[in-house]
């Protein structure tokens, strides 16, 4: 396209945004004035440069198409993601249900968003926020991670962090607890998290070092 036929487009524009503005369907209709302001940057692009019209040149245009690249790739990448995540909600869910999510399965990046899809679809099982809160406590699976661990804590729900805060004291006891004798920890931050997060930090602070150290031994002597 020539700066003389751009003109001439522009002018076509005018005019036919000039015939569109009292019609009452297309008073709110921006592609007049969009088409009108992009015939006028051609234009007035070609009366600067000179030459033949060629979008492979135009900084705007390769601008926009660079950005609908990104803006696909991004697409593209969330919708990998979020089949990624629906396998791995489909995963927890198929181990809880076998009664083979436990300590043998490590917990990844991502798993607080599984158990929340796992919600979302009315497919939770109360063993996957268990898992969690157990993998929380002993700081294992992607929780091993201090920055990892910061970050997922505000993603976890109260119940969850409640049920790691007092499972966690727990364990400091040193008290061997077999297996399911520690489910009322579960309960009870299901019931109430506050109170039972409550109980985590009385625990902490008024069970010394010292005195656990003597519980543990104490229990060790009973057996």
């Amino acid at each position: 396209m020539t700066a003389t036929e751009a003109a001439a487009a522009l002018e076509d524009a005018r005019l036919q945004q000039h015939i569109d503005r009292d019609r009452e369907d297309l008073a709110d209709d921006e592609r007049g004035p969009a088409e009108v302001a992009e015939w006028e940057r051609i234009a007035q692009l070609l009366a600067t440069t000179g030459g033949v019209y060629d979008p492979k040149g135009d900084a705007v245009v390769q601008d926009e198409l660079a950005a609908d690249q990104r803006a696909a790739e991004a697409e593209q990448r969330r919708l990998q993601e979020q089949q990624q995540l629906a396998a791995r909600a489909d995963e927890l869910a198929a181990l809880a249900r076998a009664g083979r999510l436990d300590r043998t399965v490590e917990t990844r990046p991502g798993d607080e968003s599984a158990r929340e899809l796992l919600v979302h679809r009315g497919d939770y099982h109360p063993v996957v926020g268990s898992w969690l809160a157990q993998a929380f406590a002993d700081r294992s699976g992607h929780y091993a991670d201090p920055a990892t661990r910061t970050a997922a804590a505000d993603s976890l729900p109260d119940r969850v962090r409640a049920h790691a805060a007092l499972l966690a004291v727990l364990a400091r006891t040193g008290a061997p607890a077999g297996t399911g004798e520690l489910e009322f920890a579960g309960r009870l931050a299901q019931a109430d998290p506050d109170a039972t997060t409550a109980l985590a930090a009385w625990l902490n602070r008024v069970l010394a070092p010292a005195k656990l150290t003597e519980a543990g031994a104490g229990q060790d002597g009973a057996r």
